[in-house]
């Protein structure tokens, strides 16, 4: 047997205060909520309204209500519907980071506007990396209506990927129709609810607010089965209080609010407790993602979770530099560790840059090394027998040797994690020779590799018709009748 490897910030007491301190903010200061569904939902089911109608005052028995309906873990299938990924206890899974406006073009050497072709290629680099278990929506296009963006992003990962996809809304008017999507991939609306295709971002506005827009979206997710993910989203000092401990009790307060309106719309509906907080810097007016006490938050409010048993979902693994340089890198890496070690079950990040702004394909490519290294480091040391180096040792210590044993043969590909052409383990004289690149260079290389040759596996065509039906529907009431070129490598 081996041990998981973990990682522990708070101990349980302290969790447990936390979460006492969050039941008291809410019952005490409450939450404003912009929706009237909302707030008819709270009020019936016994918390306190403000007069004006727009604060809810929600009592621990409430709270406590709501968390003995959610489900401990839920399973996230792909396109095909087959097997599935356990969205609970400490099993831990990388998606890219969502939603960039904007791509590091390596060879451009700037950051730009991305396309529609950028959201394709970034949806087919995420599905022939094999260490990001989901796709996500991780680019904005520029060249379609903005209001359209959501759904057409959500369209492209359909269709060039088979992974499911965590995604989210910006209008009401979008979740409708991504769900009438999800319902066609997956041959109706209880198919998807048995076997969910989707996670779907809502985030509250710090301090204690849900908008009208993403209250809506957690009571849409709620009634029809498709999971959802709270992303509070505190900032020290900023929209929060200034110590790292205040931002996690305010985010269980947030967290737990979203979980009550959501739970009541739909009890016993998937649910993800979820996050991006941020380490206010007070010099530069940002928000780091790469601090280390924004990994701390995060890794913290991920054993707040824990013991609430709910699913858990963090934004680590990205990084706040311009380019993938040293500091994506060990901003990254520093990330995909901690969330590895603190058992996030859905890791949002990698492939970002610029204070969640910025994609890079190049970025993306090295940052599924890192999330390939976390899960071997995952696996920990197996010990297979009573045994494990007196019988090699015993056949062929004298010989010095163990590159032709026997041992080595059946083991080497289980012990060692082989990475791809972008991590250089080669001889110094070979590196010299293939022109001494850096890291990005040879992930630009590998990239383009990628594309030229893009392995692309579509459904069938009339579902991807009926896909861009749906979306052209939509089109057409902005003024818009006809796309970009979206099926740009579709084979």
């Amino acid at each position: 047997m081996q041990l998981r490897p973990t990682m522990q910030i708070l101990s349980v007491e302290r969790i447990d205060a936390i979460i006492a301190e969050a039941f008291r903010i809410l019952e005490q200061i409450g939450v404003e909520v912009e929706l009237p569904e909302a707030v008819e939902l709270l009020s019936g089911a016994g918390a306190r309204i403000s007069d004006a109608g727009d604060r809810a005052f929600i009592p621990e028995e409430l709270c406590r209500r709501c968390l003995d309906t959610v489900p401990g873990e839920f399973r996230l299938y792909g396109r095909s519907g087959d097997d599935g990924l356990t969205i609970g206890g400490d099993a831990t899974h990388f998606d890219p980071g969502s939603a960039a406006l904007t791509l590091y073009d390596h060879a451009a050497g700037k950051i730009r506007a991305a396309t529609t072709r950028d959201v394709v290629e970034f949806a087919v680099l995420t599905e022939g990396i094999g260490s990001y278990d989901c796709q996500s929506t991780g680019l904005i296009p520029s060249d379609v209506p903005e209001d359209l963006a959501d759904r057409f992003r959500l369209l492209i990962a359909l269709v060039y990927g088979e992974k499911p996809v965590i995604t989210g809304t910006f209008t009401r008017k979008g979740y409708r129709t991504m769900h009438e999507m999800l319902c066609a991939v997956r041959g109706g609306s209880e198919a998807l609810r048995a076997r969910p295709l989707a996670v779907f971002d809502c985030c509250p506005t710090s301090p204690l607010t849900w908008s009208e827009l993403t209250c809506d979206a957690l009571v849409s997710c709620a009634r029809t089965g498709v999971p959802a993910e709270t992303v509070s989203m505190p900032l020290t000092g900023a929209s929060a209080p200034v110590t790292l401990a205040g931002a996690i009790v305010q985010h269980a307060a947030e967290s737990l609010s979203g979980l009550v309106i959501h739970q009541l719309a739909g009890p016993g509906s998937p649910f993800v407790y979820g996050g991006a907080p941020s380490c206010f810097d007070m010099r530069k007016a940002t928000t780091p993602m790469g601090s280390v006490e924004t990994m701390m938050i995060d890794a913290s409010y991920a054993q707040v979770g824990k013991r609430l048993g709910l699913p858990t979902h963090a934004y680590m693994g990205l990084s706040d530099a311009k380019l993938p340089d040293f500091q994506a890198g060990a901003e990254t890496a520093f990330g995909v560790a901690m969330a590895a070690l603190a058992g996030v079950n859905v890791v949002s990040g990698p492939g970002m840059l610029n204070f969640v702004g910025t994609q890079s394909l190049e970025k993306l490519l090295l940052d599924g090394e890192v999330c390939a290294m976390a899960k071997r480091l995952l696996r920990g040391v197996t010990f297979r027998g009573e045994t494990e180096a007196l019988e090699v040792l015993a056949g062929h210590a004298l010989d010095k040797s163990f590159l032709t044993a026997g041992h080595t043969r059946k083991y080497f590909r289980e012990e060692a994690w082989m990475p791809g052409p972008a991590i250089d383990r080669g001889s110094q004289g070979a590196w010299e020779s293939a022109g001494m690149p850096d890291a990005t260079t040879r992930a630009h290389e590998a990239v383009r590799d990628a594309l030229e040759t893009p392995e692309v596996t579509p459904p069938d065509a009339a579902l991807i018709d009926e896909l861009e039906a749906i979306i052209l529907a939509d089109a057409r009431t902005m003024g818009a009748d006809s796309l970009p070129d979206w099926r740009v490598l579709l084979p």
